[in-house]
């Protein structure tokens, strides 16, 4: 759905002579020539008023919303916009009806403001606002705060917390809605974590100049002239659609690595002869409970003598302090699972090496990890680990249905297959065989 409201307002003039027959051609030449200079001495008063300086004069406003394939959201930009926290509704004040040609008073839009629309599970802990037109200022809450710049109303709810949906469902999404502001934008967040702001204040600060709002527990009535509701999102994950963006995953790679200050650019370029003096820096993803490495030391020592130097590390809370451990690697592998969401700092040119668990989760992995990792500029390699790598053998008898046939129990619905695959699996690389993917990614370092 997309909208567009706008309207001009058009002054006209007209002239009128008498036609008087005793009125001689000389007195009507002076006459003429009176008024013509009456024209030109008060012409800038002709022209039509400012808007907002005449009430007869409708303000302007302009309303564009859009469903997309993953969110919703609505840019509108007007005089008189009042965000109320209490009735949870965006009001849109318009001096007349003609205001709002494509909207009939008193309807409304509602936007969940979390860009991952077509789930519903995630949806339940989003909190829905209206967008509503309205007449007249006299029908809605008065401006108690008001504000001079822009402002993007969104929502921490969802999946926020999980590290691949806060990339995926927020900060990418942000990224590309605030982006455009240069920084003068305030955020308006409902469903507000403040550890999540606290998490990611890094990014927060970069995009916005402000303190972050928490505007569910606001009791004043903000007031901008220009308000986004909800985020723009590329239909893929992980990714910005340059043909509706200014910005592409190069720039957000591009401000991701200015934030954190990560120095290393591109990945190392290895020589046919390697001399020993550039050795390409392997990083293993641990996990201490669910999909973990059950053979760490025996997958370090075959990298090791293929000529890698490893570093083994887990994602914690620290941001900072991981982005750097990625930046500073040339390949990164690891088991299915939010912790690869980290590639987005690594180096141009670098390799992703994604350890697929059984299960059928190639397509959701591949397209979690491997279709994103092209706009990113990251080599990308899978290894689908058979039966006999996963602990799952010890837990189910040879033949039993989560071995053989993954279908039947993910059709006994999400959590049953997650509780199986996701939460209970765990891989013994079996190191020969992985040996052939390690060695492709040194060709690709050499490309």
């Amino acid at each position: 759905m997309g909208e567009k409201i706008t309207y001009d307002t058009l002054f006209a003039r007209s002239f009128s002579r008498s036609d008087q027959k005793k009125l001689g051609y000389g007195a009507f030449l002076g006459c003429l020539l009176i008024a013509l200079s009456f024209c030109l001495v008060f012409r800038p008063y002709s022209d039509p008023p400012s808007v907002g300086l005449s009430t007869s004069v409708p303000k302007r406003m302009n309303l564009v919303c859009k469903s997309e394939t993953r969110s919703d959201f609505c840019e509108i930009h007007g005089e008189d916009i009042r965000v109320d926290a209490k009735s949870s509704t965006v009001f849109i004040s318009a001096s007349s009806q003609e205001s709002i040609p494509h909207l009939e008073e008193n309807s409304t839009l509602l936007i969940g403001p979390y860009a991952r629309k077509e789930d519903q599970t995630a949806m339940r802990s989003v909190r829905k606002w209206l967008v509503k037109p309205v007449v007249g200022s006299n029908a809605i809450p008065l401006c108690s705060q008001s504000h001079n710049v822009p402002a993007i109303l969104f929502s921490l709810g969802g999946y926020s917390g999980n590290n691949y949906h806060d990339f995926t469902d927020i900060i990418i999404p942000l990224y590309s809605t605030a982006r455009v502001f240069d920084g003068e934008v305030k955020f308006l967040v409902t469903d507000s974590n403040p550890w999540w702001i606290n998490k990611f204040r890094n990014l927060v600060q970069r995009l916005s100049n402000y303190e972050v709002i928490d505007i569910d527990n606001e009791e004043n009535i903000h007031c901008f002239t220009s308000v986004v509701v909800g985020l723009k999102r590329a239909p893929r994950e992980l990714s910005i659609d340059p043909s509706k963006s200014p910005y592409s995953m190069k720039d957000f790679r591009q401000f991701l690595r200015t934030a954190y200050s990560l120095n290393k650019v591109s990945a190392i370029q290895m020589e046919d002869e390697n001399d020993g003096k550039s050795r390409p820096r392997l990083l293993i993803v641990a996990r201490n409970r669910t999909r973990s490495f059950r053979n760490t030391d025996e997958i370090v020592r075959m990298a090791s003598d293929l000529g890698f130097e490893v570093v083994v590390d887990e994602a914690d809370g620290s941001i900072q302090r991981f982005a750097e451990i990625v930046n500073s690697c040339d390949v990164m592998m690891g088991v299915h699972g939010a912790g690869l969401t980290n590639m987005v700092f690594l180096p141009e040119n670098a390799v992703l090496i994604q350890i697929i668990p059984i299960g059928g989760v190639e397509w959701p992995a591949r397209a979690a990890f491997g279709e994103p990792s092209k706009d990113m500029n990251i080599r990308y390699l899978d290894y689908k680990i058979k039966t006999e790598e996963s602990s799952l053998i010890e837990e189910y008898p040879a033949g039993h249905e989560v071995l053989v046939n993954p279908l039947s129990i993910s059709k006994q619905g999400w959590l049953t297959f997650k509780a199986v695959y996701l939460d209970k699996q765990n891989v013994n690389l079996d190191v020969k065989r992985f040996k052939i993917t390690l060695l492709r990614a040194l060709e690709l370092l050499h490309k």
